[in-house]
């Protein structure tokens, strides 16, 4: 079965997701995965191999300035347009004071590209949640160019287990936000990034209420998701439920067999590896072959 994966990152060395010594070191624990590189051919290769359309995310771009993010976001455009049929498109986390001049390169790198392109919003990550004002030039061209925008929620595996884990402040990414930047700006299609636990009854509870919002469930294996989210899979937001994988961290062989091991009808699980994603594209890009 083909898959739509919303949300992986990047298996090269430059993209890697990982950076310092520390962050590798801790892959095994917190993923149960070993760091490995892979090039640019190899990584495209596996992804066609497992049919796979990846969108991928850089994630630690979100703390450089413009001039040092677009380096990696111009190797991202030329990557993508090398391997159209592995590699969707990409996700951008631009430094949110970064402000107009930040929107600016989120337009450039839409117009540079015939892929994917949206503005992934970690509040964690920054230290503003999603609600937050200082978000409005990246939502705004999210709107003129109508492109989902992607809000993480839930808890994340960055710092986990360090230090005052990082620095990061968990509530940033709590579902209260989202719901606040869904209310607030019922123009944008909103994405939520990942599983919300540990508050996944608030998540769904926002996405019942606000037919704006949308799901994808990367980064947790779904034997692990909630009772409660398990069960809305397949009722009340089977509609609106993607796959999302987290690549290279998991592996798309493990992500399918645990997800077929939950016993969902073929139906369903047709609308989370792709159909609910062909529907959202549809929608913001149509032009986009899936």
């Amino acid at each position: 079965m083909q898959l739509i994966d919303l949300h992986s990152h990047w298996g090269t060395k430059r993209g890697y997701v990982l950076r310092t010594e520390a962050e590798l070191a801790r892959q095994k624990h917190t993923w149960n995965s070993e760091p490995k590189y892979h090039t640019e051919e190899e990584m495209a290769a596996y992804f066609r191999s497992q049919q796979v359309r990846a969108i991928l995310d850089f994630g630690f771009t979100k703390k450089m300035s413009i001039d040092e993010a677009r380096g990696f976001h111009d190797y991202g455009i030329e990557t993508q347009r090398r391997f159209p049929d592995a590699v969707l498109g990409l996700w951008l986390q631009i430094d949110p004071h970064t402000g107009q001049q930040g929107a600016q390169e989120f337009k450039r790198c839409i117009d540079a590209s015939k892929g994917f392109i949206g503005i992934g919003i970690s509040g964690s990550g920054t230290g503003y949640p999603c609600s937050d004002p200082i978000y409005d030039p990246f939502y705004d061209v999210s709107v003129a160019e109508n492109r989902p925008v992607l809000i993480f929620v839930g808890t994340t595996g960055a710092g986990a287990g360090l230090p005052g884990g990082g620095g990061m402040i968990l509530d940033h990414c709590h579902p209260r936000h989202l719901d606040a930047l869904a209310a607030r700006r019922p123009d944008l299609t909103i994405i939520a990034a990942r599983p919300a636990w540990p508050w996944q009854e608030e998540m769904i509870a926002v996405m019942i209420h606000k037919p704006n919002v949308w799901c994808e469930l990367h980064g947790w294996s779904p034997k692990y998701f909630t009772d409660s989210l398990q069960r809305e899979i397949s009722r009340r937001l089977k509609h609106r439920m993607m796959f999302g994988a987290d690549y290279p961290l998991f592996t798309y062989e493990r992500l399918v067999s645990d997800w077929r091991a939950l016993g969902y009808e073929e139906e369903i699980l047709e609308k989370v590896f792709y159909k609910n994603a062909q529907a959202l594209f549809s929608k913001c890009m149509p032009q986009l072959s899936l």
